[in-house]
């Protein structure tokens, strides 16, 4: 009998999208699951009462609201006890936000994908899937790594620009339907090899929210892994319907992380100038954006 595989969510008052979530699961995957929430302090009961009607979720709280990486490590250190006895699948985990529905066999495409790729010769450390959009796009999961030029170049024309050749770079959203490589995968849904995430040590957990994703792929990268997009396994994402609810504090959240990503990638001392005007930049931008969705 096939081991059961780890679908860690973390979750913090996932309301209604979280019953989709869980209800979308076994059509995806052939062999059991174990749904594991890494729960930041719901106070809507929701992770707790689906742990308690399904044998197969685990509620897991992680002690307050430790942000994303810091959950999903947290996560990841509870099952290494399964992993070590052989009571979970040894090979990979699914790494998945609880507002995402998982389209049939979605699981199992991503599996024979990483599958595939090893059968190749390659260190496979990812795979993320094609995401559906509310409205049926296509969203730009499968991106290049950002640099200093493209990163600036989004941030400052992707909002007014659309077909900009920075936000162009950035996104490479031009080949959402061709399997491939990319610098780092949306982390709304992974499918991750343990072996590739603990050599590197897991989410980098100084990010709190926004772009541990970013890094986590870049670091697999570096470490000689590939992240593979695979549009044969699809989802549907409510992307976005988080940050909306908050964007004072989320907006902030995001151009820190981004800060964060680009500053420890210029660290050396001749580059303390650029980390300054960066730093000031993006602080800037942060209070523009609040500023025009309050007014909206």
């Amino acid at each position: 009998m096939n081991k059961p595989l780890a679908v860690i969510a973390v979750t913090y008052s996932p309301g209604k999208y979280l019953t989709d979530f869980l209800q979308s699961i076994p059509a995806a995957h052939a062999a059991p699951v174990k749904v594991i929430l890494a729960d930041n302090g719901s106070v809507d009961g929701v992770p707790q009462q689906a742990a308690q009607d399904n044998e197969w979720v685990i509620f897991l709280p992680t002690g307050g609201n430790v942000g994303y990486g810091s959950a999903i490590n947290f996560a990841t250190k509870h099952l290494e006890k399964m992993r070590a006895v052989g009571d979970i699948n040894d090979e990979f985990f699914v790494i998945a936000n609880p507002d995402v529905v998982f389209d049939p066999q979605a699981v199992d495409a991503l599996i024979d994908c990483a599958h595939r790729w090893a059968a190749d010769g390659y260190e496979v450390a990812a795979v993320g899937p094609y995401i559906r959009q509310d409205d049926g796009s296509a969203y730009p999961s499968a991106r290049a790594v950002p640099t200093l030029k493209n990163g600036i170049g989004h941030a400052l024309f992707g909002a007014v620009w659309k077909n900009n050749p920075w936000s162009a770079a950035y996104h490479a959203n031009a080949e959402m339907d061709v399997e491939r490589c990319a610098g780092w995968l949306s982390g709304s849904c992974l499918l991750v090899r343990w072996d590739a995430f603990l050599a590197i040590g897991g989410f980098d957990e100084r990010y709190f929210m926004y772009m541990e994703d970013v890094d986590l792929g870049d670091r697999f990268g570096k470490a000689g892994y590939v992240n593979v997009f695979c549009p044969q396994a699809q989802i549907t994402h409510a992307v976005g319907h988080a940050a909306g609810k908050l964007p004072e504090k989320m907006l902030p959240a995001h151009h820190d992380s981004a800060y964060r990503f680009q500053a420890d990638r210029l660290h050396h001392w001749w580059q303390l100038p650029i980390r300054v005007a960066l730093w000031c930049g993006l602080k800037a931008r942060a209070q523009i954006v609040v500023w025009s969705k309050k007014r909206r």
